[in-house]
């Protein structure tokens, strides 16, 4: 797909943006009279509306380019951005592929947008020839996938063949051995890639998301996202993250070998009937009374996640440190017992 210009809105396109006091001098250096700030403090000015800092790093990292990077305040904002650009309400429509992260689904009810709804096959992998035959504006992809911790397969063809823009939700992707299709930008002008701090960076209290795209893309939802939608305390944190590169390797390898650890130990339990293959930080656990179980944890103070809504008898575990884990294994024995 060329011609992006086609998919957006038109009053998006139309669209004057807000020009914020930084949108028109860029530097750090002066006497700041210019944008009703209190002149007294530490954290009183406005932060940088472009995190022009993170996306240099982020850039070197991934190879990409700076046009390339658009910061969200968390992946929601940026899946809901991407819905307001594209999607005009009560009339365009979205694909889902449960099960799946629930917020695709949210964000679009509140635009008032159409679910197309195609779930996972019996393997959690996508219904391809179902997926084409329908005609929507956006098709949300999660790999690998929440709640079930699969990577999906056939996602370049699916990306290559579907007639709107393709959302690939990339949030647990330093979990598995599948590479990041974040290269594939230039490729692929009708694809989105969202990644996030919150997962594998530990910044889940920061709120940190990340789109990479299209240039004509990013350039579009900075149009229409907030002026100042990241604070100054937040890109600062994303920033110190991505200085301490063998940390965050440590613990996303520790997280992994913890995973198979674990999964391991879950086997051994008589009412384990099915953990399935993940390459998340979590673990889809099918048990019998799964329900009770997850209650029982509850009373001993170790919340996991209840998944039988979605798939029957489930149960989602975060992996956690080894003493937690060794807690949780703890907690079960005694429903066991």
């Amino acid at each position: 797909m060329d011609n992006i210009t086609n998919l957006i809105r038109k009053n998006i396109l139309s669209l004057t943006p807000y020009s914020s006091a930084r949108d028109e001098y860029k530097s750090n250096q002066g006497i700041f009279l210019d944008a009703n700030e209190n002149p007294f403090g530490n954290l009183n000015r406005y932060p940088d509306p472009y995190q022009w800092r993170l996306k240099q790093i982020l850039s070197s990292q991934k190879k990409v380019g700076i046009e390339n990077i658009l910061i969200g305040n968390g992946s929601d904002e940026i899946i809901d951005l991407v819905q307001r650009v594209f999607c005009d309400p009560n009339e365009d429509k979205i694909i889902i592929c449960p099960p799946t992260y629930g917020m695709y689904e949210v964000y679009a009810n509140i635009n008032n947008l159409e679910i197309i709804s195609i779930p996972l096959t019996e393997d959690f992998q996508l219904n391809t020839e179902a997926i084409l035959a329908q005609n929507a504006k956006i098709l949300y992809l999660c790999s690998p996938n929440n709640p079930t911790g699969n990577s999906l397969e056939n996602l370049e063809y699916i990306i290559e063949n579907f007639n709107g823009i393709v959302f690939l939700d990339e949030a647990y992707i330093d979990f598995s051995e599948q590479p990041s299709l974040v290269s594939k930008i230039k490729k692929y002008p009708n694809l989105i890639v969202s990644q996030t701090f919150s997962k594998a960076r530990g910044l889940a209290a920061v709120r940190v998301g990340i789109a990479y795209a299209n240039e004509k893309i990013i350039s579009v939802m900075n149009k229409v996202k907030p002026p100042y939608n990241v604070s100054q305390l937040n890109q600062e944190s994303a920033v110190q993250s991505l200085a301490n590169e063998d940390d965050f390797k440590s613990n996303v390898q520790l997280i992994k070998s913890e995973r198979e650890l674990l999964k391991q130990s879950l086997l051994a339990l008589d009412f384990v009937t099915k953990i399935y293959p993940s390459e998340a930080n979590f673990l889809l656990v099918e048990m019998e009374n799964a329900t009770a179980i997850y209650n029982s944890l509850i009373e001993q103070q170790i919340i996991t996640r209840n998944r039988s809504s979605v798939v029957e008898n489930t149960i989602r575990i975060t992996i956690g440190t080894p003493r937690e884990n060794q807690q949780l294994l703890y907690a079960l024995n005694l429903v066991m017992s």
